[in-house]
């Protein structure tokens, strides 16, 4: 995948990594890792271990991340009922693209253009390594909870029952 480490969506992400003094690197796939379940495989680790970002909408329109493990679709009731919200908006291409400056497929957690409320799912910390996008489909980086939820300021939260 050549070309993959200049991007600059991959660019913000390595230099969020050395600003945050994560020792990580990034590791480009030959498949795709649009979806947990693909970079579980491309890993061959569990798709627990993969630390998804979903992007949804506040009603006041600002973005909410959730970083979910790839176990779990985050029921967005229950998010909302703990952050004491009417609901949790869905969002499309062009919203994830204006807020996280990333395209979907490459979400990160980190590296964004604009300020976001983040929200970590709990099921991450079941894992010694976590596995995140690095803002392209074929780029990730490996974490843990404990320091993405540091370098990310992230609330802990239970996203899926």
């Amino acid at each position: 995948m050549d070309g993959v480490l200049e991007k600059a969506a991959v660019k913000r992400v390595a230099q969020a990594l050395i600003d945050h003094q994560i020792s990580g690197q990034i590791k480009v796939l030959t498949d795709s890792a649009r979806s947990a379940a693909e970079a579980a495989s491309a890993l061959g680790i569990e798709v627990g271990q993969i630390a998804s970002s979903i992007l949804f909408k506040m009603p006041d329109d600002s973005p909410l991340l959730v970083i979910t493990s790839g176990r779990h679709r985050v029921n967005t009731e229950l998010v909302a009922k703990n952050l004491n919200l009417s609901e949790l908006g869905r969002v499309d291409a062009d919203y994830v693209k204006e807020k996280s400056g990333f395209s979907i497929g490459g979400v990160a957690p980190i590296g964004w253009l604009n300020p976001a409320k983040i929200i970590i799912d709990e099921a991450l910390n079941d894992y010694e390594v976590v596995w995140a996008a690095a803002g392209h489909p074929h780029a990730v980086f490996p974490t843990t909870y404990s320091e993405l939820a540091r370098i990310t300021k992230a609330q802990s939260m239970v996203v899926a029952e």
